[in-house]
Order: C-alpha cells, then structure tokens, then sequence
C-alpha cells in the first residue's frame, strides 16, 4: 500500500493518511501502531497529553526511523520558551528518536505569548530537533497572529473536521495561506459513521462508513489521521486511493454540516491537564 504525500512548506512530504493514537495506551497503542506500519502507514500522530509515547517508541525500535513521519505536540500549560523545549525534549526521549518531523502546539494559551511560544518553535527547529512546526485547535485569528511573529512557516493546523463540523472559514484561510489542514477526529469519534447519508453511500459504494468519510476528507486535500484498536478497520481507513466519490455524493456530504464539534467547543476546562493554566 502507498499512501500519497502533501508537500510542507519545507519541501518535505507528509502522508495524507495517518493512524491516530489518543486515548491508546499500554499495550493497546503498541498493537494499534504496529498494525498500521505493518499495513504501510508510515505516518504516526501522537502528543505529550497523550501519555503513550513511550509505549509508541517501543514500537518505532523495531522500524526504520528515516521512513517515518512523526508528530508529536506540546500542551497548553506548556508554551512558555523553556517549558516547550523541556517538553520536546522529553518527547523525544520517550519517543526514541533524535528528531521529530512535525511538532504542533496542542492548543492555544492566551495566557501566555503567542511570539515566546514561536520563538522556543524557531529554537527547536535551529537544534535539528524538529523538521516542521505548526499548531492544533487554532481558529483562523489565531493562526494569523502565529504566523505573523514566527520565523518559520506554520506547516499544519490540526483541527476537528468532519462532514457535522467542515469549519469553511478555518480551512479557506489555512488553504490561502499554504497551512496543511488536517483533520483531528475525522470520524466524530465515530459519531458520524451512524449519519444516514453516510450509511447510504456506504452501502452503494461497498465499503465501510468509515471510508466513505474519509474519502470525502481527503477529497477536500485535508490530511485525516483516523484512530483505531481494531486491526480490520486500521488496515479499512487507510484503502482509500482506488476509488473516489461521485461529484454529487461528495455534495451530499458537503450538505450534512450542522457546525457541531465532538470535543473543540467553546468553553475550556481552563483547570484540567490539557490546559493548566494557572491563576
């Protein structure tokens, strides 16, 4: 199986399919990511909050690292300089590698500089550590001020997209901009795979919901990293490129948005683990 490439800004080249690993731990998380490597994914997405990516670099042993692409990403309580250097650090280490292709901030944290956050990125990048930055759960605001006072190009901006959420605002601005969209959640946790339009194109086209959604994803040129623990649907979500959809069933989905988010809605958990920021 061969997985196309989106090209970064760097010239370097991302799958546009790859396997997602939140809330995969132990050794679930290791079965999940050797399935997909077995199965020719080479594309792994994880992130500190994640709390696996020990068990993950486990699995990375056993695998020629130069024909990997890796993300990682840093959390929110995390985004001051020395902080995001101390949590790529330890990210590396856990993830036993010497660089990772792509390192995002996981979400924003208003209460801390946008431009010290940019600049430990730029640092990262100057040490050979990280190949390509970028951001996740940024709104298109938050994106241009980003980018604005970074030294870098901001490659990718992971967000929830689906056919319930297609964000239009978001993804023109990420697409005029030369920013990567790419889909966290692009099965609504699994929530759309029920949608009746889904189901019915499911049916018509032979094969599972869960590839008639991601198809449509990347048909919109947005990368989808789906995650799964079943064997069966990891190698399913990734046999996408011998088919497409028929330009009328692309619109039906494109008419299922309802603008509902699964997990990015307004009001934060300013306390939790994922933010901590502090009063």
């Amino acid at each position: 199986m061969t997985i196309p490439h989106a090209t970064l800004p760097s010239g370097d080249e991302m799958p546009i399919v790859g396997t997602g690993t939140w809330n995969l731990s132990g050794e679930t998380v290791r079965e999940s990511v050797r399935t997909a490597l077995d199965a020719g994914y080479t594309h792994v997405d994880t992130a500190e909050g994640y709390g696996n990516e020990s068990e993950i670099g486990d699995v990375l042993s056993e695998y020629k690292r130069d024909g990997l692409f890796l993300t990682s990403k840093v959390l929110a309580k995390n985004l001051n300089y020395e902080s995001v250097i101390e949590a790529c650090k330890n990210s590396l280490e856990n993830l036993g590698t010497d660089y990772l292709d792509l390192y995002l901030i996981h979400w924003p944290n208003p209460a801390i500089s946008i431009r010290e956050t940019m600049d430990a990125m730029a640092t990262l990048h100057d040490q050979g550590l990280v190949r390509n930055i970028g951001v996740s759960n940024f709104s298109a605001y938050q994106l241009s001020c980003a980018q604005h006072v970074s030294e870098l190009p901001i490659a990718v901006n992971q967000i929830e997209f689906h056919p319930w959420l297609q964000r239009p605002d978001i993804v023109e601005y990420c697409q005029e901009t030369n920013t990567i969209v790419e889909a966290a959640a692009p099965l609504a946790r699994t929530e759309i795979l029920s949608d009746e339009i889904v189901q019915e194109l499911a049916e018509e086209y032979e094969k599972a919901p869960a590839q008639i959604v991601l198809r449509w994803a990347i048909e919109n040129d947005v990368v989808v990293i789906p995650k799964s623990s079943s064997s069966e649907h990891i190698k399913e979500n990734a046999e996408l490129f011998d088919w497409n959809l028929k330009d009328s069933d692309h619109q039906r989905l494109n008419e299922i948005d309802r603008d509902e988010p699964v997990y990015d809605t307004a009001a934060k958990d300013w306390t939790g683990e994922t933010y901590g920021i502090q009063q």
